[in-house]
């Protein structure tokens, strides 16, 4: 599940990390996002690697993206525990990631309502970092600013891996995912993209 907020205007902003990383994995494995099904999200069943994944975008804004998962987790019969929430961080810096197994929201209202919706805090993560606001620029005007200029490249960067770290997680599991995208230093860079399958 890729946090984010629907509409054009809000598409190439920070706070759409995660829906820039679900739509980068559709991308990559031939799926397409829909609406219908699910009326408060927009979803895409894809198969990586044999393994049946849906991919979801709230539609409900950031602040309410529990408001569409807990609905769609019942339909779906998928436990907390199969979750994976891509989300931006502002305590990360940019163009890196950290992976973690649960833990409070670092003041994030989106996972604090996916948490509140789920009725716990052991929920996979994958957060994409965009660095602090600089000196004199509110928060909330800094996640819901575009990445421009000299950022690009390691916006593309983050995004391209957190696609990947997705990949790893749900292929070869949580703990090494963390192993090779939470070290120290610069973020891993991403490898050549997976064959989509045919």
């Amino acid at each position: 599940m890729g946090l984010g907020n629907p509409g054009a205007e809000y598409a190439e902003t920070r706070h759409n990390a995660g829906f820039c990383v679900v739509d980068a994995l559709a991308r990559r494995w031939g799926g397409r996002f829909r609406r219908g099904l699910f009326a408060q999200s927009e979803t895409c069943r894809i198969h990586l690697a044999g393994i049946p994944v849906l991919l979801v975008k709230p539609m409900t804004y950031m602040n309410l993206s529990g408001k569409a998962l807990a609905p769609l987790l019942r339909r779906e019969a998928i436990p907390a525990a199969r979750l994976v929430v891509v989300h931006d961080d502002m305590d990360v810096p940019l163009g890196r990631l950290r992976l973690r197994a649960g833990g409070g929201t670092g003041g994030h209202r989106g996972m604090a309502s996916v948490i509140a919706s789920l009725g716990t805090e052991a929920v996979a993560r994958v957060r994409v970092g965009i660095g602090r606001p600089p000196d004199g620029i509110d928060a909330a005007q800094f996640v819901l600013s575009p990445v421009r200029g000299g950022e690009r490249a390691l916006w593309q960067q983050a995004i391209d891996s957190a696609a990947e770290a997705v990949e790893v997680v749900l292929r070869d599991g949580l703990e090494r995912a963390m192993e090779r995208f939470n070290g120290a230093g610069e973020s891993q860079r991403p490898g050549p993209a997976p064959a989509s399958p045919t």
